[in-house]
């Protein structure tokens, strides 16, 4: 079970809309709204690449779709093992009742 969260939603948005416009430095905004600087910056990196500001950034919707493919990747290889085992014995069962 994840923790809660420390700040409401509504304060982190509005903590990165005030960095946006102002131009002021995030550390000073989230002074003034009583929350962690690296809280705030990392909300503002993510807005900044989801609005296409920083490229060098995956969006919100690309580390979603990445999360998804490497839980599918996850399963993919569990379910490979799986197969690759009962392969193994089955080989070993039809082995066995072969006469040599």
């Amino acid at each position: 079970m994840s923790r809660p969260r420390k700040y409401p939603d509504e304060l982190i948005q509005r903590g990165v809309r005030l960095a946006l416009e102002s131009g002021r430095p995030i550390s000073h905004v989230a002074r003034d709204l009583g929350m962690h600087p690296e809280t705030l910056r990392k909300r503002v990196r993510q807005a900044e690449a989801d609005s296409g500001l920083r490229p060098d950034l995956p969006t919100s919707e690309e580390r979603e779709e990445i999360k998804q493919l490497r839980k599918e990747n996850f399963e993919l290889r569990r379910a490979n093992e799986i197969l690759k085992a009962a392969s193994v014995f089955f080989a070993t069962e039809l082995d066995a009742d072969r006469p040599r």
